[in-house]
């Protein structure tokens, strides 16, 4: 399984770009991305960018990963699915409109 790490982009040279995950820095290929300023958020797989991110998408994985993980070593989650506890569960939009004209199977 690979998980997506949110980074912050401190500089980059064209396809390449030296990034942040809060921690540590890592060289980060921008080849699927292309290059984006400084201080953007980038979603990265394996060393590489996929998708730019705004910094509440950002800041809403970092906080579910550092939850996961201190679930693994048996402490509490904390708030770090806050925003999910808050809300009722959602179909994604194109089930949704299946649902609502009686398409659905169950």
């Amino acid at each position: 399984m690979c998980v997506g790490i949110p980074m912050k982009i401190l500089f980059g040279e064209d396809l390449h770009a030296t990034a942040t995950d809060g921690e540590q820095n890592h060289l980060i290929d921008m080849s699927l991305t292309g290059p984006v300023e400084p201080g953007t958020w980038v979603l990265t797989f394996l060393g590489t960018a996929r998708d730019v991110l705004d910094e509440e998408q950002a800041l809403k994985i970092q906080s579910a990963l550092k939850g996961l993980a201190a679930l693994m070593e048996g402490r509490d989650l904390g708030d770090a699915f806050a925003d999910l506890e808050a809300r009722e569960p959602q179909l994604p939009p194109h089930l949704q409109a299946a649902y609502d004209k009686g398409e659905t199977v169950g």
